[in-house]
């Protein structure tokens, strides 16, 4: 894809391929990190968020699915922009970093849309991308990284 159709992502509490801090994550708070996007095209009418983690044990693991998140204004911090999709846990909305084991990578990747999609709340990753053929003018994302803080259990 050409530069010019490069989305900029930016967290206002990570960098990229910075660590998340726990208060992000299934050991925090579990909320999400608030995002500024910009360099979006002029005919851009809508932004669609995948948050995912390829290095799940049992593949690509979906943390959050949103899409119809209005373009012209920051993704806040425990927010609920657009409408959001069923994520891997099973749930809709976020669901933060919670690896089995070890350090993973979380990709935050940004669509910018020419239109606002006609697409059921609730529905899954796959169903968003099919949503999205034909629509996509740029792309971003910025990736961060956590692994679980060690805590002693005594079993």
């Amino acid at each position: 894809m050409a530069n010019d159709n490069q989305l900029q992502v930016i967290s206002t509490v990570f960098s990229h391929k910075g660590h998340i801090p726990p208060q992000y994550t299934c050991e925090g708070e579990n909320i999400n990190p608030a995002l500024i996007v910009r360099n979006f095209p002029d005919n851009t009418r809508t932004l669609a968020l995948i948050v995912e983690d390829p290095d799940a044990p049992n593949g690509t693991f979906d943390h959050w699915v949103v899409w119809n998140i209005p373009p012209n204004e920051a993704i806040a911090e425990r927010s609920n922009p657009g409408i959001n999709g069923t994520n891997s846990f099973g749930k809709t909305g976020y669901g933060g970093p919670c690896p089995p084991s070890g350090v993973h990578r979380y990709f935050f990747r940004v669509f910018a849309l020419d239109a606002e999609l006609n697409l059921k709340a609730g529905s899954g990753k796959n169903e968003l991308l099919d949503a999205m053929k034909g629509h996509v003018l740029a792309t971003g994302e910025i990736m961060g990284l956590y692994q679980k803080h060690k805590h002693a259990v005594s079993k």
